[in-house]
């Protein structure tokens, strides 16, 4: 309760826009896709592509090794994840230098250490969130990897008993849910970089937080590299 009495109106706001404009992007971004083309919709389809390769591929030796090769990035993104949340439980039993030395920023805005505290839990519930995300793709890659290991042999499908598009296309779905799922613990960093402009001023944490849906606007749909997949 105390909390909202030292919080201003404009810093209730601020995080009120942060909320709602990241989950508002993740819907739009989701939703938007069924119209224009988006970097994740094109991966599927060279997902899709590479399942159908994978089930004439015998021994499927390249299709694991091209799993586990993605599934080493979120991997690395939950250990790091894991570091930084440890350095922000750090941070709250310091909150006073690190409080003291925001303010000797000029454009800073003067804070209670409650509501730094407070600024710093939020950064925490960012990337407690982001773990869960990147270590539920990790999973869903594992899942990936069952259904190559358990798709019939090339000479199955080539002799009509065993359907390749079946395979493919379920194997694909959980490589594209995968892929989903990292971009969310993905899309959290970002918006991570966007709260801690809220250590500055509300209006800084309402312009970066612009900021950081305009480059993940640009890089989703409009891109070089989006681009690039579609030649």
């Amino acid at each position: 309760m105390k909390i909202i009495q030292l919080l201003p109106w404009a810093d209730w706001f601020a995080l009120g826009f942060f909320v709602v404009l990241w989950a508002g992007y993740a819907l739009f971004a989701k939703h938007w896709s069924d119209d224009q083309t988006s970097i994740l919709v094109l991966t599927n389809r060279y997902r899709h592509l590479w399942m159908l390769q994978a089930t004439a591929r015998d021994p499927r030796m390249l299709d694991g090794i091209i799993t586990q090769s993605l599934s080493a990035t979120p991997s690395f993104f939950c250990s790091t994840t894991i570091l930084i949340l440890g350095g922000l439980f750090a941070l709250l039993g310091t909150t006073d230098k690190a409080a003291e030395l925001v303010r000797e920023i000029p454009f800073a805005e003067q804070t209670p250490t409650l509501v730094f505290e407070f600024k710093i839990l939020v950064l925490v519930v960012i990337f407690v969130y982001a773990f869960f995300r990147f270590s539920w793709s990790m999973r869903q890659y594992t899942f990936v990897s069952l259904l190559i290991g358990s798709m019939p042999p090339a000479k199955d499908f080539e002799q009509g008993l065993a359907d390749p598009v079946v395979f493919a296309n379920r194997a694909a779905a959980m490589t594209g849910l995968a892929a989903e799922t990292f971009n969310g613990g993905l899309r959290a960093y970002y918006f991570s970089f966007a709260a801690m402009g809220w250590f500055f001023s509300p209006l800084i944490f309402v312009l970066t937080t612009m900021l950081v849906v305009a480059i993940l606007y640009t890089r989703e749909f409009r891109s070089d590299v989006l681009h690039l997949l579609q030649a």
